[in-house]
């Protein structure tokens, strides 16, 4: 029976440089930044959902399915503050995000 064994050629053993992350799914190289691609995509998906979370702050009330969410919001007693809140803590989780994105780390 074959045995479970790890391959000799496994770098992360030979290479102090390297962090496994998620089981080898993920490598990170120390002092390496995080990539310019990568910081445009962060200020993208958070200004997405800033701005989404902003227009449907009382869900989809024009058109013809206005009056209906109207209702759906006055029996649900939907709270518009809630949803402020919750806009307010995806605008925190991006500046703590752009935070930690945009300034170098000492490792």
């Amino acid at each position: 029976m074959a045995e479970n064994t790890v391959p000799a050629t496994d770098k992360t053993e030979k290479d102090p440089n390297l962090h496994e992350i998620a089981g080898g799914w993920i490598m990170e190289r120390k002092g390496t930044e995080v990539p310019g691609f990568l910081k445009a995509t962060y200020i993208v998906v958070a200004a997405s959902c800033i701005v989404y979370s902003i227009i449907w702050v009382n869900g989809d009330t024009s058109g013809e399915r206005g009056a209906l969410v109207q209702q759906f919001n006055a029996v649900t007693g939907f709270s518009r503050g809630f949803m402020w809140f919750v806009t307010a803590l995806v605008v925190i989780f991006a500046v703590i995000l752009f935070k930690f994105a945009f300034t170098n780390h000492k490792d």
